[in-house]
């Protein structure tokens, strides 16, 4: 999809999503017999064979839906207004509960069913990822992604990602990576994405972590922007939304 099928797309129906994970224990040995088990042999073939199953946990739980949980989800989407083209909201869904956090966002993506979404990598990881943890909290799916028995090429998410590939199956950039490759303003704040799970349990910083997301999504637009061929968002035409 070129710049010019891009611009086709109606921006005031794009939502712009990222979510933020860490695993449902902090530690393995907080997992019960049963659920280390079951990490140890989901896992066996991934873990090189210096690596103990306690030891993987702190490394990849938190991006396995099975074994973790989802602590915020930030959208952004253009509001549509004549005199102010360019305004753009975000809001920020946080809760200790996940089936409250799911659940409300759930809610507010059925109400915007003619919506498209759009994240960075997220064919992959953030929507299967919200899907899998609405369906183990017995969340109705929102129609957007109750997408069952889909072919690959009629999945409707826009991903900058796989935009940014060119058709390269094998090639990952990260959002950062391509925020400083277009003189964008970078995304990340005083954390990254390997720090997340440490500010959650350590430091009960979950405002930290929204903080962190919202200029993720902020980024996403952002870079959207320039692959349609427009000029990136300035800082006073977004704001969050509560």
């Amino acid at each position: 999809m070129g710049a010019a099928s891009l611009r086709s797309i109606e921006l005031s129906k794009l939502l712009f999503v990222d979510i933020e994970t860490v695993p449902v224990r902090e530690r393995f040995d907080e997992l019960d017999p049963e659920w280390q088990a079951l990490w140890t042999e989901k896992t066996r073939f991934q873990r090189k064979d210096e690596i103990s199953a306690s030891d993987y946990y702190p490394q990849k739980a938190g991006v396995m839906a099975e074994f973790s949980k989802v602590i915020c989800i930030c959208a952004g989407y253009f509001e549509r207004s004549e005199g102010h083209p360019r305004s753009f909201r975000i809001k920020a869904y946080r809760a200790e509960d996940e089936f409250e956090l799911l659940s409300e966002f759930a809610s507010d993506l059925e109400r915007m069913s003619d919506f498209k979404l759009c994240a960075h990598n997220g064919k992959e990881f953030d929507f299967p990822f919200l899907a899998r943890r609405m369906m183990a909290h017995r969340v109705e799916l929102p129609a957007a992604l109750d997408l069952a028995g889909r072919k690959p090429w009629e999945v409707p998410f826009l991903d900058t990602l796989e935009l940014w590939k060119f058709g390269d199956f094998k090639h990952y950039t990260s959002l950062k990576l391509l925020a400083k490759l277009f003189d964008l303003p970078s995304p990340k704040s005083d954390i990254d994405g390997s720090k997340v799970q440490e500010v959650y349990y350590r430091e009960q910083g979950l405002e930290r972590i929204v903080e962190y997301c919202i200029q993720d999504v902020l980024c996403l637009a952002r870079l959207f922007a320039v692959f349609r061929g427009d000029r990136p968002l300035e800082e006073d035409e977004w704001k969050r939304v509560y």
